[in-house]
């Protein structure tokens, strides 16, 4: 099979799952013990957290491990507001952010906090106006993603920090589409709090970081021992850490190879589906990564093409709950209808990927158009 989805998930690069073997079967000791192997292996941790604070320029300090973004989004909404609840009770996010957002904030919205969704374009993105004035005197937090998992557009995070610097709110970043693919700063990006998963970056599953200054205050979801300076009690998962690690060792050192990959793999593509009139490239002309491309093909029964595809892996525009297609949210709210949204495929490619890969699917689309 031919994987074209890797904005769901990537492979574990073979360096990655080599670094991890030895933390399963040699050193698997655990790292809160006092002895002199237990030591080695929470240095290792260490290692790793200096290796993910380098990748978006912080303090290894201001790391916390979790389960990935789906865990960090939770603890840094709920944290957040649970928290501090003296600095308001109002958050602003996007209607088009993933589900892990959008879900946190409804279940906080049960909790008394007031949620502002705010409107994008047809392009996917957010009018900074909008968002200015959407604050008020009860404005406590701003939860706009870096890149989009739907559409690969970029959201212009220095420019929204600015204003919540003005404002003296807290800027919460979901980065999980973006690590790897673009340059992360959070120093430069005015970024307070930042979450990824290692599996998009050809990590593990099941590993992420939650990023937040020292000054920043959050209630732990989880209670228990004192590990990761008692925000994430639990032993610590060091294979899979150490995975982490060395993803994000990868991402950073390979990111100019990677993407001058997947910009020519995107250029090739897209040049070619240019010549299909019945394919519209979602948010071509706007501020996007190159690895994502959601398209429209009129016509197609797109849950079918995906379902059905013996020799290629991608992925469709809509997701399926209890059996019932539901438009995706992210193109409903860039003015699609649930037809059109049904119509629509997402590909995504990684450093694997390979031209005649891409062409096999112009093929495929070329033949259905």
């Amino acid at each position: 099979m031919i994987y074209l989805d890797n904005a769901s998930t990537t492979n574990v690069d073979p360096t990655v799952f080599n670094e991890m073997t030895p933390y399963f079967t040699l050193m698997y000791h655990n790292a809160s013990s006092n002895y002199l192997n237990a030591k080695a292996v929470k240095l290792k941790i260490e290692e790793s957290r200096e290796i993910c604070a380098k990748i978006i320029n912080c303090d290894a300090s201001e790391i916390v491990f979790t389960s990935g973004a789906t865990e960090s989004i939770n603890m840094a909404l709920k944290g957040y507001m649970e928290e501090n609840f003296d600095k308001g009770n109002h958050i602003i996010t996007c209607k088009t952010e993933h589900k892990a957002v959008l879900k946190t904030c409804e279940y906080l919205e049960t909790k008394g906090i007031d949620v502002t969704y705010l409107d994008v374009n047809k392009d996917g993105a957010i009018d900074l106006a909008e968002l200015e004035s959407s604050i008020n005197s009860n404005t406590a937090l701003i939860s706009i993603m870096l890149v989009n998992n739907e559409t690969g557009v970029i959201h212009d995070l220095k420019k929204i920090s600015e204003i919540a610097q003005k404002y003296n709110i807290t800027v919460f970043c979901d980065a999980t589409q973006a690590l790897g693919k673009i340059t992360v700063d959070v120093q430069e990006l005015g970024i307070d709090m930042l979450c990824m998963s290692a599996h998009k970056i050809n990590g593990p599953k099941g590993i992420g970081f939650l990023y937040f200054k020292k000054h920043i205050k959050l209630s732990p979801l989880l209670h228990g021992g004192s590990q990761e300076n008692n925000m994430r009690s639990g032993t610590y998962n060091t294979p899979l850490i150490v995975g982490l690690g060395k993803a994000c060792d990868l991402a950073s050192s390979n990111l100019q190879i990677n993407q001058k990959h997947s910009k020519k793999l995107f250029e090739s593509i897209i040049e070619k589906l240019a010549t299909l009139k019945s394919i519209e490239i979602i948010a071509l002309n706007t501020n996007r990564v190159f690895n994502i491309i959601n398209m429209r093909v009129t016509g197609l029964d797109a849950s079918f093409f995906v379902e059905s595809n013996k020799e290629i892996n991608v992925s469709n525009g809509s997701a399926c709950t209890s059996r019932i297609i539901e438009g995706s949210h992210v193109l409903k709210a860039m003015g699609f209808s649930d037809i059109e949204a049904s119509e629509c495929l997402r590909i995504s490619f990684d450093k694997n990927t390979t031209e005649e890969e891409l062409n096999i699917l112009y093929q495929q689309l070329k033949n259905v158009c």
